[in-house]
């Protein structure tokens, strides 16, 4: 430990806890989620000795090849996507207790090795290891995985904890998310299925319920009489790249709004737990989420309108529309760009709008949430040369640099009273003299402790899904051309007629 850290209170209570001998099993070994997020949080992770003493991973998908092949693989894969350089001794050491099973996911004989495999750990342990089996692959083999696992009885150890995390998208419409929380949960219960949504591993999501309940300053305006509105924003300035078989099936909505955008809208809005417990916070997060009635047919123009990229320029190049990409088809009506304006029912909130939008192709990449508070009635500030009163500002930022602004009316120097907004700003690294993990890296490790804190109930995911379903039906009943926005550009202009009368969409 550096001495400056010895010397800033304010990185105490960053240790780890302990975690149990563990065995993660990561189906989709080979593919990209896990070569750029996975594999380097967990090298990060033990490179932190945040690792249980006796860890071991398997990888598993349809490539064929050896353990020292997926070692080799695993070795790239961290040197070149890890957030700090590998340490060699650390990451040897790592690669060591990594075994590898191939098979297709439905093949009976992979999941005979795989236990075969587990059971060789535990025999070289001589003790019971919890396992921890995490679904990296595409959607459609998430049932057939829990289906296998439960044929071998893998569900289950006598003398261990068994998990599993399955990675989004939980289903594409509210019957198919359904229908998938009744297959997993035929075979595990509720208490070992871990849902993951990698926003919820963010250091500012997770320091918004901190801000809110352990500062007096924020909780007593934090309802309808003090908040004008709230605006949460996650924009890319990348396009689809070679995604587009997925984002073309997928859209904006589902890829974003539907899982990470109304997480982040729960955390705004929900009431206060008695404990700070998995269960008792995400019973505060299902209320928040069934205050919103879901979109009545006739008022569906009202509060969703969604657009695609057209051709323009980003970064000094230019760059082609959504329909010149290739792999979309030329009559496409996904979309890359998509608002909404919900309300929620309840006492804090009647009235307060908030305002959700995400798109590819815009200004600058950024991810944050922006709360508007009602402006000050008093006039007496409004001077010629004077920028005059502005409403005061809190915004969370989650990427690209996580911290939280506050803006506040200051008088500007000289002989006048007039008035301009400043900026108070806390920023993660520069406060805690450390870099904030990935997100992965605090979910994978959650994940091993039996900690679903940030993962989300059966019940929070099919909430979610009765909100976004009828604007999904009705978008895809509807043909198109979309509203079109230039590349590099704020979005849409047709995307303001959610706003009230005197609001704005903040500056991407």
């Amino acid at each position: 430990m550096t001495t400056t850290e010895l010397e800033n209170p304010l990185v105490e209570g960053l240790e780890r806890l302990p975690v149990h001998p563990t065995t993660l099993v990561i189906f989709g070994a080979t593919g990209d989620l896990s070569r750029r997020k996975l594999l380097p949080a967990i090298y990060n992770l033990a490179h932190e000795g945040a690792l249980p003493e006796r860890f071991n991973l398997v990888g598993s998908s349809r490539s064929r090849m050896s353990d020292d092949e997926f070692r080799d693989q695993a070795r790239e894969s961290i040197t070149r996507f890890s957030r700090r350089q590998p340490d060699p001794t650390v990451l040897d050491a790592l690669l060591e207790r990594m075994r590898y099973v191939p098979g297709s996911f439905d093949d009976a004989e992979a999941y005979k090795t795989l236990d075969a495999t587990l059971a060789g750990f535990e025999e070289e342990a001589g003790q019971p290891l919890n396992r921890c089996f995490y679904l990296s692959t595409a959607p459609e083999f998430f049932p057939v995985i829990v289906e296998r696992l439960g044929a071998q009885r893998l569900q289950h150890h006598d003398d261990a904890e068994v998990r599993i995390v399955i990675e989004k998208p939980f289903g594409t419409t509210l019957a198919e998310a359904e229908e998938l929380n009744h297959r997993v949960l035929r075979v595990f219960r509720e208490q070992q299925v871990f849902r993951i949504d990698h926003y919820l591993g963010k250091e500012t999501v997770q320091n918004l319920m901190a801000f809110r309940f352990a500062n007096g300053l924020f909780e007593p305006v934090w309802n309808r009489n003090y908040i004008d509105n709230i605006q949460i924003t996650a924009a890319e300035d990348i396009g689809i790249g070679t995604r587009a078989g997925y984002y073309d099936h997928a859209g904006a909505l589902r890829d974003l709004v539907q899982n990470h955008m109304l997480q982040l809208l729960c955390h705004v809005a929900m009431e206060p737990p008695v404990h700070f417990t998995a269960d008792e916070i995400r019973d505060e997060k299902v209320k928040v989420l069934r205050s919103i009635p879901a979109p009545a047919e006739d008022e569906l123009e009202r509060i969703a309108m969604r657009a695609q990229y057209a051709p323009g320029r980003v970064g000094g190049e230019d760059v082609p529309g959504y329909l010149q990409e290739e792999g979309v088809p030329p009559d496409s009506n996904t979309e890359t760009y998509a608002a909404l304006r919900l309300h929620i029912d309840n006492w804090r909130w009647a009235g307060v709008p908030f305002y959700l939008r995400t798109g590819k192709r815009l200004a600058r990449k950024v991810t944050e949430i922006a709360i508007t508070l009602k402006p000050v009635p008093h006039l007496a500030f409004q001077q010629d040369g004077s920028v005059g009163v502005r409403p005061n500002q809190l915004i969370l930022t989650l990427q690209p640099n996580e911290g939280v602004s506050l803006s506040l009316g200051a008088k500007i120097p000289g002989s006048r009273m007039r008035i301009r907004p400043v900026n108070m700003e806390f920023l993660y690294g520069t406060t805690f003299m450390s870099q904030s993990p990935e997100a992965y890296e605090r979910l994978i490790l959650d994940a091993m402790r039996g900690d679903a804190t940030l993962f989300t109930r059966n019940d929070e995911v099919e909430a979610q899904w009765r909100i976004i379903d009828p604007i999904v039906t009705r978008w895809e009943a509807t043909p198109g051309p979309l509203p079109q926005y230039e590349s590099g550009t704020q979005g849409p202009a047709e995307a303001d007629a959610l706003l009230d009368d005197g609001q704005r969409w903040r500056a991407v």
